[in-house]
Formats: C-alpha cells, structure tokens, sequence
C-alpha cells in the first residue's frame, strides 16, 4: 500500500511540475517582442519598359538582372534589409 501511495504522489509532482513548465512557457513566449516581418516587396524604380531576365542569389546578396528600359543592368539586393547593395551596368 505504501508503494501505491508514493507511486500516486510521485506522479502528480510530475503533474504539477510540466503544467508549472507549459504555463511559464507560454507566458515568455507571449511576452517576448515580436521580431519585425522582413521586406516582401521590394520596388526597383526602374525605367518603363524594364523587365527582369533573371534572379540568382550572389553570396548574401540577391542579384536581378534587367533588361528594357535602358542599357542590361545587374541590380544587387541586399534581402534582410531589401536596400540596393550595388548596381552594374552592362555594355553592349
């Protein structure tokens, strides 16, 4: 009998010790702030006519190549911020 009764005991600690870990859990969760949401769009301001003929990823840049609109250009995004890095005109 003095076995059930500890084996009882011993499993509601446990009870209240994951409830106590699940409930503190959720509350630092709800009260840590939010991270801002990354730039989705990003607007390239490139002449009419413009149309992209590629996008690769160039080390922690994104490169997105145009042509139409003027000379063929590589444009570099930086996609954390979504700023341009670089630009690079192509000669023909």
């Amino acid at each position: 009998m003095r076995v059930l009764l500890t084996a009882t005991i011993a499993m509601g600690v446990l009870i209240l010790l994951g409830t106590t870990v699940l409930v503190v859990t959720i509350v630092r969760r709800g009260a840590a702030p939010a991270a801002p949401p990354p730039p989705y769009a990003r607007l390239l301001r490139e002449p009419a006519g413009t149309a992209i003929a590629g996008i690769a990823a160039a080390g922690n840049r994104l490169a997105v190549a145009l042509h139409g609109g003027g000379p063929d250009r590589v444009v570099l995004i930086d996609p954390r911020t979504g700023a341009t890095a670089g630009r690079v005109t192509l000669s023909p």
